[in-house]
C-alpha cells in the first residue's frame, strides 16, 4: 500500500510536484491544437489528401475518448503516480514516433499511441492536484492548474505557425520530447505516492462498453462535419448511443463500477456538471469559429490569427489564480454568475460584427471572454470535485473528462454545422455577387447562438450551492452509501 499524501502540506512544498503535473498537461493540450494548423503542410508532404490526413486528428480523438474512462480504475488499482508517469512516457514515445513517420498510415498509428497516453493525463493530473492540495487552499491551487489548460490552446497556433514558417512539421512533435523527459524526471523524483483505493473486482463489461461508447460518439460527431445524414455519422452516433445506454445500465447495477454514475444523485455535483457542459459548449464551439472568421472573413494568416487569439488566453491566465483565491472565500456561485455574464457580453459583442469590424474590437471581445473563462471555469470545476465524495475523486475526474470530450466534439460539430447552413441560406437570400456580406452575417448569427447558450449557463450558475466540507476520507464511504440509498 502506498503512503498517503500529507494534506497539510504547505503551498511551497507543492510547487515542484505541481510543476510535473502542469508540464504534462500543458504538453498534451498544446499538441492537440498545433496539429490542426499543420495539417495542410503534412498532407502536402505525404502527397496525400485531407480526408485521409484528418485521421491524424480523428484517430487521436478516438484514442483519447476510449482510454479516459479507464483512468480512475487504473489509478485505484496501480496508483496515480505510476499511471501518470506511464501515460507521459507513452505520449512522449508516440511524439518521437510521429516525428519519424514516413507515411500517412504510420503517422495515424503513432497519433493513436499519443492519444492512448495523452487521454489519461488530464483526469489523473486533476485528481492528484485535488488530493495533494490543502482543503483551505483548494481553489487557489486548482486555479493555478487551470492557467496552462487555457494558455496551451492559445499558444498552439502561434507555436505551429512559427515552426511551419522556420522549420519543418516533424518539429511539432519533436518539441514534446524534452518536455516529456523533464516531466518524467520531475515526476519520478518529486510526485508523492498516493493511498490506493481498494479495487476488489474488475468491471469487465464497463471496461468494454465505455471505450466503445465514448470513442464512437466522438467519431460520429467528428464525421458530422460532412453532414449529419452521412453513413459514418449515423453509424458512429447509433453505436455510441446504444453502447452508452448499455454502459449506464451496467454501471448502475455494478457494486464496483468503472465510472461511479450514482454520484449524480448529488444535486450539487449534477448542477455543477451541467453548468460546466453548457459553458464548454458555448466557449469551445465559439473558439473554433473565431479563427475561421479571422482567416476567411478578415483574411489573416494562421500565425496572425494565433497572435490575435493570444490576449484571450493571457486574460484567462491572469484571472484564474485570482478566481481560485476568491473561490476559497466565496464559493462557485458568484464567480460562475459573474464570469459567465462577462463571457455572454463578449459573445454578444461578437454577434454585432460587420465587414468593417476592426481587429481592436475582436481583441476586446476575446479579452472579455478570456476574463470570464478565468473567473468561472476552474471555480465551477473545483465545485464539481468538492461536491463528490473525496474517495471517488479519481472516478469523478475520469467521468467529467470523458463527458467533456463528447461535449466539446458536439460543440465544434454543432457550431460549424450551424455556420455552414447559415452561409448557404444567407448567400441565396442576399443574391450578392460578393459572398463576403453573407459570410460575415453568418458568423454574426453563429456568435449570437453561442450567446444564448451562455445565458443558459448563467441561469444554471445561480443554482450552485457551496459544498459542505468533508472532514476525512474515511467518512466519505458512509456519505456515499447514504447517497446511493437515497437517505
Amino acid at each position: 500500500m502506498e503512503n498517503s499524501v500529507d494534506q497539510n502540506a504547505s503551498a511551497k512544498s507543492l510547487f515542484v510536484p505541481m510543476m510535473a503535473i502542469i508540464l504534462g498537461m500543458f504538453m498534451v493540450i498544446l499538441d492537440s491544437t498545433v496539429i490542426n494548423v499543420a495539417l495542410k503542410d503534412i498532407t502536402e508532404e505525404f502527397n496525400s489528401v485531407i480526408p485521409t490526413m484528418r485521421w491524424t486528428i480523428t484517430g487521436y480523438t478516438l484514442a483519447l475518448a476510449a482510454v479516459i474512462p479507464l483512468a480512475g480504475w487504473l489509478m485505484d488499482r496501480f496508483g496515480a503516480k505510476r499511471i501518470f508517469l506511464i501515460t507521459i512516457g507513452l505520449f512522449t514515445m508516440g511524439s518521437a514516433l510521429c516525428a519519424i513517420a514516413t507515411s500517412p498510415n504510420e503517422l495515424i498509428l503513432f497519433r493513436i499511441i499519443q492519444g492512448i497516453g495523452g487521454g489519461m493525463v488530464a483526469p489523473i493530473g486533476m485528481a492528484m492536484v485535488f488530493r495533494i492540495a490543502p482543503p483551505e487552499k483548494i481553489g487557489a491551487i486548482m486555479g493555478s492548474l487551470g492557467v496552462p489548460m487555457l494558455l496551451a490552446p492559445a499558444f498552439g497556433p502561434v507555436v505551429a505557425g512559427y515552426i511551419l514558417e522556420y522549420a519543418t512539421w516533424p518539429w511539432i512533435f519533436i518539441i514534446n520530447i524534452p518536455v516529456g523527459v523533464l516531466t518524467l524526471f520531475v515526476g519520478v523524483k518529486y510526485l508523492p505516492n498516493f493511498k490506493r483505493s481498494a479495487v476488489p473486482s474488475l468491471d469487465i463489461l464497463g471496461m468494454i462498453l465505455a471505450p466503445i461508447a465514448f470513442s464512437m460518439l466522438a467519431f460520429g460527431v467528428s464525421e458530422s462535419a460532412n453532414g449529419w445524414s452521412e453513413t459514418k455519422t449515423i453509424v458512429g452516433m447509433s453505436v455510441g448511443t446504444i453502447a452508452l445506454i448499455l454502459f449506464i445500465i451496467v454501471e448502475l447495477r455494478q457494486k464496483n463500477p468503472l465510472l461511479e454514475l450514482r454520484v449524480f444523485k448529488s444535486s450539487g455535483f449534477t448542477l455543477g456538471v451541467m453548468t460546466t457542459w453548457v459553458m464548454q459548449f458555448a466557449l469551445f464551439g465559439l473558439f473554433t469559429i473565431v479563427p475561421l472568421f479571422l482567416q476567411y472573413a478578415k483574411g489573416y494568416t494562421a500565425l496572425e490569427t494565433g497572435w490575435i487569439m493570444l490576449p484571450q488566453a493571457l486574460a484567462s491566465g491572469i484571472m484564474m489564480p485570482i478566481s481560485g483565491k476568491l473561490y476559497d472565500k466565496i464559493g462557485a456561485r458568484p464567480l460562475g454568475v459573474i464570469g459567465l455574464s462577462i463571457i455572454t457580453t463578449g459573445m454578444f459583442l461578437f454577434s454585432t460584427i460587420e465587414i468593417s469590424t476592426s481587429v481592436t474590437k475582436v481583441v476586446f471581445c476575446l479579452i472579455l471572454m478570456g476574463m470570464g473563462m478565468g473567473i468561472s471555469m476552474m471555480a465551477i470545476n473545483t465545485h464539481v470535485l468538492q461536491s463528490a465524495p473525496k474517495n471517488l475523486v479519481s472516478r469523478v475526474t475520469s467521468l467529467t473528462t470523458a463527458a467533456q470530450q463528447v461535449v466539446v466534439s458536439f460543440a465544434v460539430a454543432g457550431m460549424t454545422s450551424f455556420l455552414a447552413s447559415r452561409i448557404e441560406t444567407n448567400t441565396v437570400e442576399m443574391q450578392n455577387s460578393n459572398p463576403l456580406p453573407a459570410l460575415v452575417e453568418s458568423y454574426g448569427e453563429t456568435f449570437l447562438l453561442a450567446t444564448f447558450v451562455a445565458v443558459a449557463g448563467i441561469i444554471l450558475a445561480f443554482t450552485l450551492k457551496r459544498p459542505k466540507p468533508q472532514a476525512s476520507e474515511e467518512g466519505t464511504n458512509d456519505k456515499m452509501n447514504m447517497m446511493m440509498s437515497g437517505h
